[in-house]
């Protein structure tokens, strides 16, 4: 009987803590007079208000045509991927707080009605979300169209034309709604390299710790939220893990922008479930209860520009081809042997911190179309020299790379290898102020080393 009552304590503090969130909001009335009543009885009788605050818990009996609202439970152990920052808005320029609930409805308006029942599809190959008819989001519409935002939102339209074909697959890939591509467009401007106060890079606006979560590498050498395929990637599976968890795109877009446990303090705190009805407390910064109605705007004049006044055209798709490269090889000698530009090498692979591939192996680096080969030819005859070098005596092998150890000056270095420090700076492309550090990879070319 001792094992039995606690068994029972037990459950009422899962019930109590836990499962009270997983109420379907029609029978979430009921379960505190149940609790009550269950309190109330013996032991004897206990167990029966247990099992009915159980069915309540779990939503049996539902009402008919009643849909489940508020948070989807994820089996399995699962760790909810925390994500916290304060996003800097594209150009620097703050989304402001909504005006007054006055914007009237126009009968031409594409907006679905507050219910949510309907929406327009951005591709039916993919599932939609609905965008309410409520002032807010009136507000975004309007404030998008008007005044200095006008040719901002026109440099984003002309932007996503480069990543839209891409972020597009990566979510259609994974069956989510092709619009949520428009969350990019609010967080970033689709500029895949920018930087938010609070340290968020990229398309979508990673910090750190949640890009590493999702499989990204950030390290010295390589960030990868600078990657705009791999960082849309890592952004629809955080997508995704927040809609599993919340049951709602409104609420996964609040998670993404805040964090979800905020989002769920919040929740808790207000007894809801409805994002519109957590934008009235004061638990959401107004960063957030603006984030989400910038974005469903931003959807709606990007699946229609033309009926908003948007004659922005879009820039080209971009394309590369990859090939693999050695690593510790500078872009600018990688451009030398494909005969491109450093620059836009430069531009195709920003996840490059130090403008290198980094150390531990081979790297897959992007190139203009048509120009991975010449330097594939490139290296296969600068093997070859190599080769027929090393086969003419002792003293003509040259060692290639040298690590730089603990201590080890560039003037230490160039004496053992009988060079001068400025002749090693300049096969390594370093200035004369640069400094190395124990790991770094230099070139050398010079007789057998000295003793």
């Amino acid at each position: 009987m001792v094992h039995q009552n606690n068994l029972i304590l037990r459950w009422v503090t899962v019930l109590e803590e836990g499962l009270l969130w997983e109420v379907d909001p029609v029978w979430r009335p009921m379960v505190k007079p149940i609790k009550l009543l269950s309190m109330t009885l013996q032991n004897g009788f206990r167990g029966l208000g247990l099992v009915l605050l159980c069915l309540a818990a779990l939503g049996y009996p539902r009402a008919a045509g009643a849909e489940p609202e508020g948070l989807s439970p994820l089996g399995g152990g699962f760790e909810p991927p925390i994500q916290s920052r304060a996003v800097d808005t594209p150009q620097g320029e703050p989304i402001p707080t909504p005006g007054p609930a006055s914007i009237d409805s126009t009968p031409d308006s594409d907006l679905q009605s507050s219910d949510g029942t309907g929406t327009e599809s951005f591709s039916p190959r993919t599932p939609v979300f609905p965008i309410r008819d409520i002032p807010e989001v009136r507000y975004f519409l309007e404030w998008f169209q008007t005044g200095s935002r006008r040719p901002v939102v026109e440099r984003w339209i002309e932007r996503s034309g480069r990543y839209a074909e891409m972020i597009q697959g990566v979510l259609r890939g994974k069956g989510l709604p092709e619009d949520l591509m428009f969350t990019a467009m609010i967080e970033s401007g689709f500029n895949p390299v920018a930087v938010s106060r609070a340290g968020a890079k990229g398309l979508w606006q990673f910090m750190a710790p949640t890009a590493r979560r999702y499989g990204l590498r950030v390290d010295r050498w390589v960030d990868e939220r600078l990657d705009p395929e791999k960082s849309t990637v890592a952004a629809a599976r955080y997508l995704s893990d927040l809609h599993a968890l919340f049951g709602s795109w409104e609420l996964a877009k609040a998670g993404y922008n805040a964090g979800e446990m905020k989002v769920l303090r919040a929740m808790k705190s207000l007894g809801t479930s409805d994002f519109w009805e957590l934008t009235r407390g004061r638990i959401l910064r107004n960063e957030t209860k603006n984030f989400v109605p910038a974005i469903q705007a931003a959807v709606l004049i990007g699946r229609d520009p033309e009926r908003y006044g948007f004659i922005a055209s879009q820039a080209e798709p971009l394309v590369y081809e990859v090939a693999a490269v050695p690593s510790g090889l500078t872009l600018s000698r990688i451009a030398l042997t494909a005969g491109v530009s450093t620059d836009v090498l430069c531009d195709l692979n920003p996840e490059l911190r130090m403008k290198q591939t980094p150390p531990g192996g081979t790297y897959l680096l992007k190139f203009p179309v048509g120009t991975s080969a010449r330097f594939v030819e490139g290296q296969e005859r600068e093997r070859a020299h190599k080769t027929v070098t090393a086969g003419r005596g002792r003293h003509s092998v040259r060692p290639e790379i040298h690590i730089v150890q603990s201590r080890e000056t560039m003037g230490s270095i160039a004496k053992r290898y009988g060079i001068s420090a400025a002749e090693l700076a300049r096969l390594n492309e370093l200035d004369g102020g640069a400094r190395i550090r124990p790991g770094d990879r230099l070139r050398i070319v010079a007789a057998a080393p000295a003793n």
